[in-house]
């Protein structure tokens, strides 16, 4: 059951350095976009900030563009839009797979980029009711003090389930932010640790101001995105995947893959060795298929088995680097 949103001051600013001094004046503030993740989580409970910086009228923030530099991807760009550009659909295939594949139509042209990367992490435990929490003693996440889901620890195990960052850390994405002590880049890997209560490094007032995307090409690297879910649409991953597959000139095949649903932080897959020419390819697939069985940590933290969760990601990350492969090697 959803509550009636609790009282709060909007402020509009036109400008990242308004949105950052806006930000200061309440130390209780978050930033809005798309709102699709974050409203419902104060319906619920889960947020309550006294101050809401809405980031839409920062044009900056809208811009996606593409230059000698790479893909420049506006932290206020839709889903919708940014999946429809046909730059990300030649050369970020993987972007666009992942940017169709979240929610549904309605969400995608309202939900943002930097609300998908910065999406809060969920969990069976935390995901409900304020009066179902209350009732079961809230958890670590949320007033609480032991996470419901390994009680003998002390760090909760609520996954992050964006599709976005997974897709765009396989193409060596990083991540502008904003905030007090100026702007910053950083590896958008670098954007995440391995704590559901904590999963952003971000600093007091800071925020996501763009995505800068290297150049690809698309002759000789092909990327996609998998995941597993319920439903076709609406539902969060319970487990994805994305590759980005090079073939380089004698033939060698390299993956770079990225990791979500399974652990607190998406994450690039250690240990993924190169397949050079005459070795044997579906061995070195279910090599693959090993390393992802072994890196992920899903928990108790969907109604979907969590040894399910992890055979499902490695078979699809098997599947998906065979295709993306074939389809290199008959261009």
């Amino acid at each position: 059951m959803s509550e009636p949103l609790p009282d709060f001051d909007l402020e509009q600013p036109k400008t990242v350095d308004q949105a950052v001094a806006a930000a200061k004046a309440d130390p209780d503030c978050r930033f809005l976009a798309g709102g699709t993740d974050l409203i419902v989580n104060m319906r619920r409970g889960l947020a309550e900030p006294t101050t809401l910086v809405d980031l839409t009228g920062v044009s900056e923030l809208r811009r996606v563009a593409q230059d000698t530099e790479g893909l420049h991807i506006g932290a206020a760009a839709t889903l919708h839009d940014v999946g429809e550009k046909e730059v990300v659909h030649r050369s970020y295939r993987a972007v666009a797979q992942a940017c169709h594949g979240i929610a549904g139509p309605g969400h995608r042209t309202a939900a943002t980029v930097g609300g998908n990367l910065c999406l809060d992490t969920r969990c069976l435990y935390y995901n409900q009711s304020h009066w179902w929490r209350k009732a079961n003693n809230f958890c670590l996440k949320y007033k609480g003090d032991i996470c419901h889901v390994a009680p003998a620890g002390k760090r909760c195990r609520a996954p992050f389930c964006g599709d976005l960052a997974p897709a765009l850390m396989v193409h060596h994405a990083e991540v502008e932010l904003a905030g007090p002590d100026g702007r910053r880049r950083i590896a958008l890997g670098d954007l995440y640790q391995e704590d559901g209560a904590d999963h952003l490094r971000l600093a007091p007032h800071e925020f996501v101001v763009a995505v800068h995307v290297p150049p690809v090409d698309p002759t000789s690297v092909r990327s996609g995105y998998v995941k597993v879910r319920l439903r076709g649409a609406i539902d969060f991953p319970l487990a994805g995947a994305a590759i980005a597959c090079t073939r380089q000139d004698d033939g060698t095949v390299s993956f770079d893959v990225a990791l979500t649903g399974t652990n607190s932080r998406p994450f690039l897959l250690e240990g993924v060795m190169p397949i050079a020419p005459g070795q044997d390819f579906e061995g070195a697939l279910d090599e693959l298929q090993k390393l992802v069985q072994k890196q992920v940590s899903p928990q108790r933290t969907t109604t979907t088995a969590a040894h399910y969760r992890r055979l499902a990601v490695s078979a699809l990350t098997k599947r998906l680097a065979g295709e993306l492969a074939a389809k290199l090697a008959s261009m």
